[in-house]
Protein backbone atom coordinates (compact mmCIF):
# COMPACT_ATOMS: atom_id res chain seq x y z
CA UNK A 1 0.00 0.00 0.00
CA UNK A 2 1.05 3.42 -0.82
CA UNK A 3 2.94 5.43 1.88
CA UNK A 4 0.58 8.40 1.40
CA UNK A 5 -2.39 5.49 2.42
CA UNK A 6 -1.38 6.29 6.12
CA UNK A 7 -2.26 9.35 6.55
CA UNK A 8 -6.19 8.48 5.32
CA UNK A 9 -8.82 6.81 7.19
CA UNK A 10 -10.12 5.04 4.14
CA UNK A 11 -8.78 1.66 3.96
CA UNK A 12 -8.82 0.08 0.39
CA UNK A 13 -10.09 -2.98 -0.70
CA UNK A 14 -6.85 -4.98 -1.90
CA UNK A 15 -6.89 -6.06 -5.61
CA UNK A 16 -9.66 -3.64 -6.28
CA UNK A 17 -10.30 -1.17 -9.19
CA UNK A 18 -11.60 1.97 -8.31
CA UNK A 19 -12.75 4.04 -10.75
CA UNK A 20 -12.81 7.85 -9.89
CA UNK A 21 -14.29 10.91 -10.61
CA UNK A 22 -11.98 13.91 -10.89
CA UNK A 23 -12.93 17.69 -11.71
CA UNK A 24 -14.31 18.99 -15.23
CA UNK A 25 -12.53 22.39 -14.65
CA UNK A 26 -12.51 23.57 -11.38
CA UNK A 27 -10.14 21.93 -9.28
CA UNK A 28 -12.11 22.73 -5.68
CA UNK A 29 -15.21 20.49 -7.29
CA UNK A 30 -13.23 16.98 -5.61
CA UNK A 31 -14.42 14.44 -3.46
CA UNK A 32 -12.73 13.87 0.32
CA UNK A 33 -13.37 10.21 -0.64
CA UNK A 34 -12.00 10.39 -4.18
CA UNK A 35 -8.92 12.06 -2.29
CA UNK A 36 -8.87 9.71 0.39
CA UNK A 37 -9.15 6.75 -2.09
CA UNK A 38 -6.32 8.12 -4.71
CA UNK A 39 -4.06 8.76 -1.64
CA UNK A 40 -4.47 5.15 -0.25
CA UNK A 41 -4.46 2.98 -3.50
CA UNK A 42 -1.04 1.60 -4.40
CA UNK A 43 -1.10 3.11 -8.30
CA UNK A 44 -2.88 5.31 -10.22
CA UNK A 45 -3.76 4.60 -13.96
CA UNK A 46 -4.37 7.70 -15.43
CA UNK A 47 -4.85 9.40 -19.22
CA UNK A 48 -2.38 12.02 -18.75
CA UNK A 49 -0.19 11.52 -16.12
CA UNK A 50 0.80 15.47 -16.31
CA UNK A 51 -2.98 16.51 -16.43
CA UNK A 52 -3.29 14.17 -13.31
CA UNK A 53 -0.03 15.10 -11.92
CA UNK A 54 -1.41 18.69 -11.03
CA UNK A 55 -4.67 17.38 -9.40
CA UNK A 56 -2.70 15.44 -7.29
CA UNK A 57 -0.39 18.12 -6.10
CA UNK A 58 -3.00 20.46 -5.20
CA UNK A 59 -4.22 17.61 -2.93
CA UNK A 60 -0.87 16.48 -1.97
CA UNK A 61 -1.26 13.19 -3.42
CA UNK A 62 1.89 11.24 -3.65
CA UNK A 63 0.92 8.20 -5.10
CA UNK A 64 2.67 6.94 -8.08
CA UNK A 65 0.96 7.60 -11.92
CA UNK A 66 1.07 5.63 -14.72
CA UNK A 67 -0.14 6.21 -18.52
CA UNK A 68 -3.19 4.62 -19.68
CA UNK A 69 -4.86 6.61 -22.79
CA UNK A 70 -7.20 5.38 -25.52
CA UNK A 71 -4.41 4.26 -27.74
CA UNK A 72 -2.51 1.99 -24.73
CA UNK A 73 -5.66 0.79 -23.52
CA UNK A 74 -5.48 -2.50 -25.19
CA UNK A 75 -1.25 -3.05 -24.54
CA UNK A 76 -1.53 -1.78 -21.09
CA UNK A 77 -4.45 -3.82 -19.66
CA UNK A 78 -2.67 -6.95 -18.96
CA UNK A 79 0.05 -5.73 -16.61
CA UNK A 80 -2.44 -3.63 -14.73
CA UNK A 81 -4.72 -6.98 -14.43
CA UNK A 82 -2.10 -8.55 -13.33
CA UNK A 83 -0.99 -6.03 -10.45
CA UNK A 84 -4.86 -6.01 -9.43
CA UNK A 85 -4.82 -10.53 -9.05
CA UNK A 86 -0.95 -9.59 -6.79
CA UNK A 87 -3.68 -7.75 -4.45
CA UNK A 88 -2.15 -4.24 -5.46
CA UNK A 89 -4.88 -1.27 -5.48
CA UNK A 90 -5.38 0.97 -8.47
CA UNK A 91 -7.30 3.73 -9.18
CA UNK A 92 -8.49 4.48 -12.67
CA UNK A 93 -8.87 8.55 -13.63
CA UNK A 94 -9.51 10.55 -17.13
CA UNK A 95 -8.07 13.96 -17.70
CA UNK A 96 -11.50 15.15 -16.28
CA UNK A 97 -15.08 13.96 -15.02
CA UNK A 98 -15.51 10.10 -14.92
CA UNK A 99 -13.40 7.18 -16.54
CA UNK A 100 -15.33 5.46 -19.59
CA UNK A 101 -17.59 8.36 -20.27
CA UNK A 102 -16.50 9.54 -23.69
CA UNK A 103 -12.73 8.54 -21.93
CA UNK A 104 -10.95 5.82 -21.44
CA UNK A 105 -11.38 3.22 -19.44
CA UNK A 106 -13.63 0.48 -20.13
CA UNK A 107 -11.35 -1.82 -21.98
CA UNK A 108 -10.35 -2.24 -18.46
CA UNK A 109 -13.16 -2.27 -16.39
CA UNK A 110 -14.01 -4.99 -18.30
CA UNK A 111 -11.14 -6.80 -17.96
CA UNK A 112 -11.08 -6.60 -14.35
CA UNK A 113 -14.50 -7.88 -14.20
CA UNK A 114 -13.57 -10.93 -15.96
CA UNK A 115 -10.75 -11.58 -14.02
CA UNK A 116 -12.53 -11.42 -11.16
CA UNK A 117 -11.48 -8.38 -9.52
CA UNK A 118 -13.81 -5.79 -7.63
CA UNK A 119 -15.05 -3.02 -9.67
CA UNK A 120 -15.95 0.02 -7.57
CA UNK A 121 -17.05 3.74 -8.17
CA UNK A 122 -15.91 6.99 -6.63
CA UNK A 123 -18.33 9.05 -8.36
CA UNK A 124 -18.14 13.03 -9.01
CA UNK A 125 -18.25 15.27 -11.86
CA UNK A 126 -19.38 14.70 -15.12
CA UNK A 127 -20.18 17.60 -17.23
CA UNK A 128 -23.55 15.74 -19.00
CA UNK A 129 -25.07 15.58 -15.57
CA UNK A 130 -24.34 19.67 -15.24
CA UNK A 131 -25.30 20.44 -18.35
CA UNK A 132 -28.30 18.88 -18.13
CA UNK A 133 -29.56 20.04 -14.70
CA UNK A 134 -29.39 23.68 -16.31
CA UNK A 135 -30.92 23.12 -19.57
CA UNK A 136 -34.34 23.65 -18.59
CA UNK A 137 -35.24 20.41 -20.65
CA UNK A 138 -36.73 17.51 -19.78
CA UNK A 139 -34.76 15.52 -17.21
CA UNK A 140 -36.15 12.51 -16.39
CA UNK A 141 -35.64 10.71 -19.73
CA UNK A 142 -32.61 11.35 -21.69
CA UNK A 143 -30.02 9.52 -23.79
CA UNK A 144 -26.37 10.73 -23.36
CA UNK A 145 -24.42 10.14 -27.36
CA UNK A 146 -21.14 11.29 -26.30
CA UNK A 147 -19.76 12.43 -29.54
CA UNK A 148 -21.50 12.11 -32.75
CA UNK A 149 -19.73 10.43 -35.24
CA UNK A 150 -17.11 12.78 -37.16
CA UNK A 151 -17.40 10.87 -40.91
CA UNK A 152 -18.64 7.65 -41.38
CA UNK A 153 -22.43 6.99 -39.95
CA UNK A 154 -22.99 10.55 -39.06
CA UNK A 155 -25.96 11.35 -40.87
CA UNK A 156 -27.34 8.24 -40.00
CA UNK A 157 -26.55 8.34 -36.13
CA UNK A 158 -28.52 12.07 -36.72
CA UNK A 159 -31.67 10.50 -38.67
CA UNK A 160 -31.90 7.92 -35.73
CA UNK A 161 -31.64 10.88 -33.28
CA UNK A 162 -34.29 12.67 -34.95
CA UNK A 163 -37.06 10.46 -33.64
CA UNK A 164 -35.58 9.70 -30.33
CA UNK A 165 -38.41 10.52 -27.78
CA UNK A 166 -36.20 11.64 -24.60
CA UNK A 167 -33.92 14.71 -23.98
CA UNK A 168 -30.82 14.34 -26.64
CA UNK A 169 -27.18 14.52 -24.86
CA UNK A 170 -24.34 15.79 -27.08
CA UNK A 171 -20.18 16.30 -26.43
CA UNK A 172 -19.02 18.62 -28.58
CA UNK A 173 -15.49 20.41 -29.88
CA UNK A 174 -14.87 23.80 -30.73
CA UNK A 175 -13.70 23.07 -34.08
CA UNK A 176 -17.19 20.96 -34.62
CA UNK A 177 -19.65 22.71 -32.45
CA UNK A 178 -21.27 25.00 -35.60
CA UNK A 179 -21.24 22.30 -37.68
CA UNK A 180 -23.29 20.20 -35.18
CA UNK A 181 -25.68 22.75 -34.72
CA UNK A 182 -26.06 23.06 -38.32
CA UNK A 183 -27.08 19.53 -39.12
CA UNK A 184 -29.10 18.84 -35.75
CA UNK A 185 -30.88 22.06 -37.03
CA UNK A 186 -31.71 20.47 -40.86
CA UNK A 187 -32.08 16.46 -39.47
CA UNK A 188 -34.19 17.73 -36.04
CA UNK A 189 -35.88 20.89 -36.84
CA UNK A 190 -36.16 23.59 -34.89
CA UNK A 191 -36.21 22.68 -31.81
CA UNK A 192 -35.55 24.07 -27.84
CA UNK A 193 -32.00 23.27 -26.81
CA UNK A 194 -29.06 24.79 -24.84
CA UNK A 195 -25.80 25.19 -24.87
CA UNK A 196 -23.27 24.75 -21.92
CA UNK A 197 -19.48 25.83 -22.34
CA UNK A 198 -16.83 25.46 -20.23
CA UNK A 199 -18.73 24.10 -17.24
CA UNK A 200 -16.81 24.63 -13.80
CA UNK A 201 -14.24 26.99 -15.39
CA UNK A 202 -13.95 30.92 -15.82
CA UNK A 203 -15.41 31.63 -18.82
CA UNK A 204 -18.06 29.56 -18.21
CA UNK A 205 -22.00 29.95 -19.75
CA UNK A 206 -24.83 28.47 -20.29
CA UNK A 207 -26.70 29.85 -23.69
CA UNK A 208 -30.87 28.38 -24.04
CA UNK A 209 -33.19 29.15 -27.40
CA UNK A 210 -33.88 27.46 -30.38
CA UNK A 211 -31.45 26.01 -32.83
CA UNK A 212 -31.58 28.32 -35.17
CA UNK A 213 -31.07 31.16 -32.39
CA UNK A 214 -28.33 28.81 -30.85
CA UNK A 215 -26.24 28.82 -34.21
CA UNK A 216 -26.54 32.42 -34.82
CA UNK A 217 -24.96 33.01 -31.39
CA UNK A 218 -22.12 31.10 -31.67
CA UNK A 219 -21.34 32.25 -35.43
CA UNK A 220 -21.41 35.99 -34.08
CA UNK A 221 -19.83 35.58 -30.40
CA UNK A 222 -17.04 32.90 -31.43
CA UNK A 223 -16.36 29.43 -30.67
CA UNK A 224 -14.10 28.98 -27.58
CA UNK A 225 -13.88 25.95 -24.97
CA UNK A 226 -15.16 22.50 -25.06
CA UNK A 227 -19.32 22.20 -25.13
CA UNK A 228 -22.54 20.20 -23.99
CA UNK A 229 -25.42 20.47 -26.56
CA UNK A 230 -29.05 19.56 -24.83
CA UNK A 231 -31.34 19.02 -27.23
CA UNK A 232 -35.25 18.62 -26.96
CA UNK A 233 -36.34 15.31 -27.42
CA UNK A 234 -39.05 14.63 -30.67
CA UNK A 235 -42.01 13.53 -28.19
CA UNK A 236 -41.86 16.99 -26.32
CA UNK A 237 -40.60 19.08 -29.16
CA UNK A 238 -41.71 22.66 -29.96
CA UNK A 239 -40.60 23.59 -33.24
CA UNK A 240 -39.96 27.27 -33.34
CA UNK A 241 -40.01 28.90 -37.24
CA UNK A 242 -36.27 29.96 -38.29
CA UNK A 243 -35.39 33.07 -37.69
CA UNK A 244 -37.75 33.62 -34.58
CA UNK A 245 -36.77 33.74 -30.92
CA UNK A 246 -36.95 31.18 -28.33
CA UNK A 247 -35.79 32.26 -24.69
CA UNK A 248 -32.91 33.76 -25.59
CA UNK A 249 -31.71 33.01 -22.55
CA UNK A 250 -27.83 33.48 -21.30
CA UNK A 251 -26.20 32.64 -17.77
CA UNK A 252 -22.90 33.50 -17.58
CA UNK A 253 -20.65 33.28 -14.48
CA UNK A 254 -16.55 34.39 -13.95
Amino acid sequence: MNQAASESTTQVVHGALYVVSTPIGNLSDFTFRAVEILSAVDIIAAEDTRTTRVLLDRYHISTPAVSYFARSEKSRSPELIKQLKEGKSIALVSDAGTPTISDPGAVLVRAAIEAGCPVIPIPGPAAFTAALAVSGLQTDRFVFEGFLPVKKGRRTKLVQLAAEPRTIVLYESSHRLLRTLRETLDAFGNRHAAVSREITKKFEETVRGNLFDLLVHFQTAGVRGEFVIVIEGAARARKYPAGTAGSGEEDKSE
